[in-house]
């Protein structure tokens, strides 16, 4: 039984860019099949995942002003976010 399940109806999504291992990238398309869904889908839910269960990062966001949740659009982190549209 898988962990993630398939993905609900539609929301609105970014596009994020970045680089992984070859092996990581190979599990992740293996693992976006097993459970009948895209790679992007996998990707979020483990991220989500990753949020809920870190405690510690939970409450360094919660002494976080509110503007580090807005998308930053400048390109001057190793993540850049594009609005798909």
């Amino acid at each position: 039984m898988s962990i993630l399940k398939p993905p609900p109806k539609a929301t609105k999504n970014e596009t994020l860019q970045l680089r992984v291992q070859e092996e990581i990238k190979t599990k992740l398309r293996g693992y976006a099949e097993f459970i009948n869904s895209s790679e992007s889908y996998v990707v979020s839910e483990a991220l989500k995942l990753l949020f809920r269960k870190d405690a510690e990062f939970r409450v360094w966001l919660e002494e976080q002003p509110r503007s580090i949740l807005q998308p930053q659009n400048g390109g001057d982190s190793l993540f850049e976010t594009v609005s798909k549209p």
